[in-house]
């Protein structure tokens, strides 16, 4: 079933959300109007005067690449979950694109004059655009929830890997990585780190355990770097042998697996720089706000025998019970930006070609969603998708992989771009 429909009176003011059935009925009968269409809003045509609301509870899964977002009611029902996926490698790559133009006209223009950057000075608490962007990101979708459902306490999880600790056990003793975090916090950075596949056969779906990769009886340690997943045929295969003999071999596998044991901790590093961020942030929204860890959400989710995924991770984040699960066709939302970031377009050699307008043309901008009606011709039918618009009256659709020039007078708009992509 789809997410709960969000329910707004004449006045904006929230109410609770609705099931998709009983807001076809409410459309049908031309009680409501639609009033956005991601996440998808009715508003009603009428002032509800002393309405009673039951608070929901917004529970958040953060995340270096994609956070996971769910609203649960009082009775444990998960009615509405969306997963928005970060842009934070877009942005470090559109920093260093621009740092490598600005580098270069400097060297072209003023080749014999002193660089100054280094005499600025950052203030307390400041994070890279990269890390930032996921902060504000949830944060400007936790404001939209919030003004389109009654949400009464907002839940997220400070998940936390403590590399320093898992790198070097010896710093607090062995006993700290046999303990809970061993069980639950270091699993789940193995997981994502090795992809939830066997890193010798790369089996899928199977359970995994916990493999040295150099043998302990052998001297081997319980660093992070010396830890991978195996399936049990091949750790059983593989025993107290050396990683090199055991793939003498598979010499490709075997550099494969050495270099990834060296990869930086970088979406780890991510989540911890911005967890405290973000939870002040939400402090600042006026509603009650805790925390939940990351072991309690995994525990909970396999108490309740929940897949693995961001949004069911953020439903069980904090005390859960129980919960059922309302929903199952959830919204993906894919943070894409405005595009008017650079509104000068250069060639691989950093030489301006054109610029970019951010004006609308006939009341269109770059990136609107809408339908488009067209009466005649061979585009004759009904479309729904994203418009390019131009000079000349008409726009650029790409439908089923092909571009489509119709034109604008054919056009309305559904969804007005706000710098985001949506799907489900």
């Amino acid at each position: 079933m789809s997410n709960y429909v969000f329910l707004i009176d004449a006045n904006k003011k929230p109410l609770n959300p609705i099931h998709p059935a009983q807001a076809r009925k409410l459309l049908d009968a031309g009680k409501t109007a639609v009033y956005r269409c991601y996440p998808f809003t009715l508003i009603l045509k009428r002032v509800v005067e002393n309405s009673v609301v039951h608070p929901l509870t917004l529970k958040i899964d953060p995340g270096s690449k994609v956070t996971g977002i769910s609203l649960v009611s009082d009775r444990n029902e998960v009615i509405f979950a969306m997963e928005l996926e970060h842009r934070g490698q877009q942005i470090k790559s559109a920093l260093l694109s621009r740092q490598a133009l600005r580098r270069g006209r400097r060297n072209r223009k003023t080749r014999y004059r002193q660089a100054r950057f280094l005499n600025r000075k950052r203030p307390q608490g400041w994070l890279p655009p990269s890390l930032m962007h996921r902060v504000l990101t949830t944060e400007t979708w936790v404001k939209r929830l919030c003004k389109l459902a009654p949400i009464g306490e907002i839940r997220q999880e400070l998940v936390r890997f403590d590399t320093q600790k898992i790198d070097n056990p010896l710093i607090c003793g062995t006993e700290y990585q046999q303990g809970t975090l061993f069980g639950y916090e270091v699993r789940e950075y193995l997981l994502a780190k090795w992809d939830r596949k066997c890193a010798y056969c790369e089996t899928e779906n199977v359970p995994l355990q916990v493999e040295h990769i150099h043998p302990k009886a052998q001297g081997g340690s319980n660093r992070i770097s010396n830890l991978c997943l195996a399936c049990e045929r091949c750790n059983i295969k593989k025993g107290t042998k050396p990683i090199e003999q055991f793939l003498f071999e598979k010499p490709d596998l075997l550099k494969r697996i050495l270099a990834q044991t060296k990869q930086p901790h970088l979406d780890t590093a991510a989540v911890n720089s911005t967890r405290w961020t973000l939870f002040e942030s939400l402090k600042k929204m006026g509603l009650p706000v805790s925390s939940g860890t990351g072991g309690q959400t995994k525990y909970n989710r396999i108490r309740l025998g929940l897949p693995k995924e961001h949004w069911l991770d953020a439903a069980c984040v904090g005390i859960t019970e129980t919960l059922h699960v309302l929903t199952k066709r959830i919204l993906k939302v894919k943070a894409t930006g405005m595009g008017g970031r650079q509104r000068c377009q250069t060639n691989k050699f950093g030489y301006p070609v054109k610029t970019r307008p951010l004006r609308p043309i006939f009341g269109f901008c770059t990136g609107d969603i809408v339908r488009a009606v067209v009466p005649k011709g061979k585009y004759k039918g009904t479309f729904t998708a994203r418009v390019c618009p131009m000079s000349d009256g008409r726009g650029e659709f790409v439908i089923d992989k092909k571009r489509r020039s119709i034109r604008l007078d054919y056009c309305t708009p559904i969804h007005r771009k706000d710098g985001y992509s949506y799907a489900f």
